[in-house]
């Protein structure tokens, strides 16, 4: 690919999912929970049946990506769950996208299992957003999905570049760096993407929801990041239609209230029926 044969000449830092303006996190011997996020006593209420859990994007940890959304969720009355995935290196979320869904469909078992709920929904940001569609399509997982919310999510990968962060980012975790290999996966026209996007945008079952920037600066061009998809089955929202205002970029789209409202709406909307 000529774009990425670009990026590891010249050894340019492509920043996946949430790191303009931190170092990536490290894992480390103890995984923290974001606030609100792991209490494996919770039981769904009738009023949010589905236990909601939380994948993060790129280089992040589940304490960072999720510091103010678990929180606000846990508030609403959701029994809210969060993991970290794809350490190499002891950098999260930065190992080969598939073995990543590899590890998450695990971890919705675990929640199944917790809650005595037959079904979870999922909220991810940037590859947090994407990985888990090859678990729905791929590894069985669609009919234990009710709804995947998408924060920024890198569905059809990135065409552009991001300069290094202003605290560097080891070269091992540079785009196409070999502790990187999601890296290379979310770059527009990898052989993963082609296989992901091989069998549609979508599968039967869950409900999906993209919540999108017209400031990302990380998944461009930001319409790449929309689902193709009936209107019973796909809601596509950019922040700018309902909030135009609003300049939240992709790093921080987590914590924005405007998006953490447009999260809560799509939990809270019956299946089938659009934003």
């Amino acid at each position: 690919m000529s774009l990425l044969a670009k990026v590891l000449s010249t050894a340019a830092v492509t920043v996946l999912a949430g790191s303009l303006a931190v170092a990536p996190a490290h894992a480390g011997t103890v995984e923290l929970s974001p606030p609100g996020a792991n209490d494996w006593s919770c039981k769904p209420s009738a009023e949010h049946p589905y236990p909601v859990i939380l994948v993060p994007g790129t280089f992040e940890s589940m304490a960072k990506n999720w510091s103010t959304l678990s929180p606000y969720l846990k508030s609403q009355g959701y029994c809210v769950f969060a993991l970290n995935y794809g350490e190499t290196n002891g950098v999260y979320a930065t190992a080969p996208v598939a073995d990543s869904a590899q590890q998450l469909a695990p971890f919705v078992d675990k929640v199944r299992s917790a809650t005595g709920s037959k079904q979870v929904d999922l909220v991810g940001h940037s590859q947090g957003g994407m990985m888990p569609r090859y678990y729905l399509g791929f590894l069985n997982g669609a009919k234990k999905v009710n709804h995947l919310i998408g924060i920024a999510p890198s569905n059809h990968g990135t065409q552009g570049l991001i300069t290094p962060t202003p605290e560097p980012v080891p070269p091992a975790t540079s785009l196409g760096g070999s502790n990187c290999q999601a890296c290379a996966d979310q770059q527009a026209g990898s052989p993963f993407l082609t296989k992901l996007n091989s069998i549609g945008d979508t599968v039967a079952g869950p409900a999906y929801t993209v919540i999108s920037t017209t400031h990302d600066e990380v998944v461009t061009p930001y319409p790449s990041q929309f689902l193709a998809g009936s209107a019973q089955q796909v809601t596509n929202i950019t922040i700018q239609d309902k909030c135009p205002a609003d300049v939240i970029e992709h790093d921080q789209a987590p914590n924005d209230p405007v998006v953490q409202r447009l999260v809560s709406n799509a939990l809270a909307r019956p299946a089938g029926q659009p934003a």
